[in-house]
C-alpha cells in the first residue's frame, strides 16, 4: 500500500514541480514512449540475459512483495514457534517413534493441522521436518551441533532464494542511469544528423534526447532503488521465521527448559512484532 502511495507522490511532485516552474510537458510526452522503449527494453533484455526462468519467477514474486509486504504475519511467526515447540516436546517426552508420523507425513499430522498456513508453506514445513526426520531415523542420537549445521545450510539456501530478487532489482537500479545515457546519446546522434535544421527544431530534438537521461536517473533512484530497499526490509522480516524454528530445535536438543526455549526463539523477532513471553507460555499451556 505504501509503495503505491509513494509512486503516486513521486510522480505528482516531480512532474507537478516541473510544471509549476513553467516547464512544458509537451516535449517530455512526445519523447517519453520511445525513450521508455529504449531504456525499459534494454533493462528487460539485460534481465533476461542475466537470469534463468527460475530467477525471473522469483523476481516477479519479489516485486509483488514490495506492494503486498511480508509473506509471514505476526501470527505465523508465533505459530512457527508453537508448532516446533510441540514437536520437540513430543520428541523429548515420548521419543522418536511417536514423532515419526508427524514429520514424515505432515499432511496427515494432527499437530501440523492446527497450523494450516505453515503446513502449506513448503519452506517452513521442510525446515521443521527435515532435521527432525534425521533425529527420527537416527533414534535421536545425532549430535546437536551436526543438526544445527544441517539447519544452517537449509536456511542459507532459503535466504539465497529470498535475496535473489532484491539483487536483481538493485542491479537494475544501478544500470538505469547508464541506460538513460545510452538513450540520450542516440538522441544526440539523431540531432547531429539534422544539424542543418533551424534552432527551434534542434532544440526540441536535444530536449527529447535529454529525456532519456532524466528517465534513467528517475527510474534508478525514484523507483528501482527504493523497491530494492523495501524488498530487503520485507525479506529481513520474513527470514526471522527460519531462525525462530532453528532456535526452538537447537535449544530443545540442548535440554533447555521450555521457557528458555521459547525465549530463545522469541528474542530473535523484531521488537515491533515480538510477542510477550507470558503469552507464548500461556499458549503452550492451552490457555
Amino acid at each position: 500500500m505504501f509503495a503505491a502511495i509513494g509512486i503516486v507522490v513521486l510522480i505528482v511532485m516531480v512532474f507537478g514541480g516541473y510544471t509549476l516552474a513553467g516547464g512544458a510537458m509537451g516535449p517530455i510526452l512526445v519523447a517519453l514512449p520511445l525513450e521508455m522503449m529504449m531504456i525499459g527494453g534494454a533493462a528487460i533484455g539485460a534481465t533476461l540475459i542475466g537470469n534463468t526462468m527460475h530467477e525471473l519467477k522469483l523476481l516477479g514474486g519479489g516485486i509483488g512483495k514490495v506492494f503486498k509486504g511480508p509473506k509471514y504475519s505476526d501470527q505465523d511467526h508465533i505459530d512457527a514457534i508453537a508448532l516446533t515447540s510441540k514437536l520437540m516436546k513430543m520428541l523429548r517426552a515420548e521419543g522418536a517413534v511417536a514423532l515419526e508420523s508427524h514429520v514424515t507425513d505432515p499432511e496427515n499430522s494432527a499437530i501440523f493441522a492446527e497450523y494450516p498456513n505453515l503446513l502449506k508453506d513448503t519452506a517452513v514445513r521442510d525446515l521443521i521436518c527435515d532435521p527432525l526426520t534425521l533425529m527420527v531415523v537416527s533414534s535421536g542420537t545425532l549430535d546437536t551441533h551436526a543438526v544445527e549445521d544441517v539447519i544452517d545450510n537449509a536456511i542459507k539456501t532459503q535466504l539465497h532464494e529470498l535475496e535473489e530478487p532484491q539483487h536483481a532489482i538493485q542491479s537494475l537500479a544501478d544500470a538505469f542511469p547508464a541506460l538513460g545515457i545510452v538513450a540520450a546519446v542516440l538522441g544526440v546522434i539523431k540531432t547531429m544528423a539534422s544539424i542543418n535544421e533551424p534552432p527551434e527544431i534542434l532544440g526540441k530534438m536535444i530536449g527529447g534526447a535529454l529525456v532519456g537521461t532524466f528517465l534513467g536517473v528517475l527510474l534508478a533512484y525514484g523507483f528501482a532503488g527504493p523497491m530494492a530497499s523495501r524488498l530487503k526490509q520485507v525479506n529481513t522480516h520474513d527470514q526471522t521465521i527460519f531462525y525462530s524454528i532453528k532456535q526452538v530445535i537447537v535449544a530443545s536438543l540442548h535440554g533447555y527448559p521450555q521457557p528458555m526455549v521459547l525465549e530463545a526463539a522469541r528474542s530473535g523477532l523484531p521488537p515491533a512484532h515480538r510477542p510477550k513471553l507470558t503469552d507464548l507460555l500461556d499458549m503452550m499451556r492451552g490457555r
